[in-house]
């Protein structure tokens, strides 16, 4: 997702977002620890999607609370 995409995004669906990326990041570590999957660009990619919407969450929150 794009940094603008996220941004129009309300927070009750960015929490839902990060918490759905969570698992999506565990289950690709689980995975990586079987040997399923070789490749850990996913899981770096998936972690920074991550960083972003917990970033503009961040921004949302301290918003609302002005």
């Amino acid at each position: 997702m794009k940094l603008a995409e996220i941004r129009k995004l309300p927070t009750k669906s960015l929490t839902e977002q990060s918490t759905k990326i969570r698992e999506e990041i565990a289950d690709m570590r689980r995975q990586y620890a079987l040997g399923e999957i070789q490749n850990t660009r996913g899981i770096r990619n998936k972690r920074k999607e991550l960083a972003r919407i917990l970033t503009v969450l961040g921004e949302e929150l301290v918003k609302e609370t002005k």
